[in-house]
């Protein structure tokens, strides 16, 4: 009797992952991503994709039809991506943005991981409950990491914005939670950090790859040692903002600890596996050419 198995044939099929976004040519997300698909042996690949805004539809339509398990999307798609999916998560219906789109069965849901990745990277250097926070934009990040901040009890947060309507709907949002405070405070000139401030956080786009150079208009001398200063761009993760602010001795929370920990959150959603951050940090610094983030 033969009691062989029959050989099995190489999978030449991966699961397919990736991000939508314009531009989408710096963002660091893939090498992480697959760093740790490597680590754990997962036969997934993840794509970077430039989808421009007129063709977001035919993107996730695409994605649909390939069979993808999910994908990200960033700027400028978070909040545009919702009308092309079947539902949303809890924390993505609160925030009104999607950055993780996850296929369960027929059904293409939009989750936020933004928010979750960010609180995680604060809770390792401060505890938010009660605190007062200063927050510089009103997109989708901004939008997503207030909620968290509001959901873990500080006890105010100031939206500091050029758009006064945009931003009001993040401060009208903020205030249905009866245990936290937001106000408006105008960005059409140099702005001053009230001495208030426990925690002062970036969720613009200034100062991202490639425009390095650019800088908060902000008085960076009203940022003081005892602040704990955030900022949410991943690329490069020593933006101007947290050069100064650890020059005037402030703890910071930089962009790839935030990029790191919603990654983790995300490749969770579409296997099934809790990764290892430390692979993702690691190839993170290596493809920066980042010696040392601490």
């Amino acid at each position: 009797m033969n009691s062989s198995k029959e050989p099995q044939a190489p999978d030449f099929l991966p699961q397919l992952t990736g991000c939508f976004a314009q531009p989408v040519r710096e963002n660091p997300t893939v090498a992480m991503v697959e760093a740790a698909y490597r680590h754990h042996q997962l036969h997934f690949r993840y794509i970077n994709c430039e989808v421009s805004p007129d063709n977001l539809q035919t993107a996730v339509a695409g994605a649909k039809a390939m069979g993808w398990v999910g994908f990200n999307c960033s700027l400028p798609h978070k909040v545009a991506v919702i009308e092309h999916l079947d539902g949303l998560g809890a924390s993505a219906q609160l925030i009104g943005a999607v950055n993780t789109v996850v296929r369960r069965e027929s059904q293409w849901i939009g989750e936020n991981t933004d928010g979750k990745g960010f609180l995680q990277s604060l809770l390792e250097v401060i505890d938010p409950q009660d605190k007062k926070v200063t927050l510089f934009g009103a997109g989708g990040a901004a939008r997503a990491i207030s909620v968290e901040l509001a959901l873990a009890g500080v006890s105010e947060i100031i939206i500091v914005n050029r758009n006064r309507d945009r931003a009001s709907k993040v401060v009208d949002l903020l205030n249905e939670n009866p245990n936290c405070t937001a106000r408006y405070h105008s960005w059409r000139e140099t702005y001053a950090i009230s001495p208030a401030t426990d925690i002062l956080i970036n969720a613009t786009s200034v100062g991202l790859f490639p425009h390095v150079s650019q800088q908060l208009n902000l008085n960076f001398k009203t940022i003081k040692a005892n602040m704990v200063v955030a900022d949410a761009i991943p690329n490069p993760p020593m933006t101007h903002l947290i050069r100064t602010a650890r020059d005037r001795g402030c703890t910071t929370i930089d962009g790839l600890q935030m990029l790191v920990n919603q990654g983790v959150i995300g490749i969770k959603y579409w296997t099934g596996v809790d990764v290892d951050p430390a692979v993702m940090h690691k190839e993170l610094r290596r493809v920066l050419s980042i010696e040392d983030l601490s």
